[in-house]
């Protein structure tokens, strides 16, 4: 696992807000502008909601799948002319996006991406959810693998949603060095006691930085609750938006800030290889 941290700060971003659903064109119109926002207040990356290009409605999704989905070519490149307007605020604004989408492989899977919008205004899938919740095995099939996003020299592992309520999958992304962990997401209104503690636990469980993005408003059963966060690497909350309303809210991730606290709570040093042989059971 690479120990080294990165040598200066980075602005991020992290948004809520409410995409139509089954627009792609008019949500991508509505990304860039809050990606210009982001840049306007000093970001240097930006993460938007889970499958933000087509919103997460199921009936829509499942209703339109050629109009809702955006295609991949084999290195995962997205040639989506719909997507222009998300290349040109990238490139004006210097900020490196992280947008969700349904994506079409060219094996013809349709997985749940974010998609990586760089300050080039290349857009390309970055990475696939790995962990599928609850009816989306119907519409979407399952990444393979983590990936991360490394940005100057920060290593950014990304998941989605559902990704960060497993303890592994944090873990995974930290044991391969990452100062951050970027999340994408869909919470539903209901849920905030888990939205707020699942990405907390994540940044202390692994001593990084974790950038939370949730959607926000709709209609039931697909409304969604905001709360989007930004959270240091013992899990204390450096920007939070409120329950309802879009919101573009930003820190500044420290280095000196993770050096510190993985000195201090060395979990990723101390971790065991395993936890020994066969568990003991007695009576009490």
């Amino acid at each position: 696992m690479p120990r080294t941290v990165p040598t200066a700060p980075l602005t991020v971003a992290t948004v809520q807000a409410t995409p139509t659903p089954g627009d792609v064109a008019g949500n991508a119109v509505r990304a860039a502008d809050l990606i210009r926002q982001a840049g306007e207040l000093g970001a240097r990356v930006a993460v938007l909601p889970e499958l933000f290009l087509c919103a997460y409605h199921p009936p829509a999704l499942a209703a339109d799948p050629a109009g809702t989905d955006v295609a991949a070519d084999a290195a995962g490149v997205v040639a989506d002319s719909r997507l222009d307007p998300l290349r040109a605020a990238a490139r004006e604004a210097g900020v490196t996006a992280l947008v969700g989408a349904a994506a079409r492989h060219p094996d013809g899977r349709r997985t749940i991406a974010a998609l990586v919008v760089d300050r080039a205004g290349a857009v390309r899938v970055g990475y696939d959810k790995q962990q599928l919740w609850g009816d989306e095995r119907e519409l979407f099939s399952a990444g393979g693998r983590g990936a991360t996003l490394l940005v100057d020299d920060w290593r950014l592992a990304l998941g989605i949603c559902y990704d960060g309520c497993f303890p592994e999958h944090g873990r995974a992304a930290a044991l391969d060095g990452a100062h951050g962990y970027l999340c994408p997401s869909g919470y539903l209104a209901g849920s905030e006691h888990r939205r707020d503690l699942y990405y907390a636990a994540r940044a202390l469980d692994n001593t990084m930085f974790v950038v939370f993005s949730n959607a926000v408003g709709g209609v039931d059963p697909w409304r969604f609750n905001g709360g989007a966060a930004i959270y240091d690497p013992q899990g204390r909350v450096l920007a939070r938006g409120a329950d309802d309303g879009t919101a573009v809210l930003v820190a500044t991730l420290d280095p000196a800030v993770l050096a510190a606290t993985r000195a201090a709570h060395s979990m990723l040093a101390d971790r065991l290889p395993d936890q020994g042989g066969p568990r003991m059971s007695m009576s009490g």
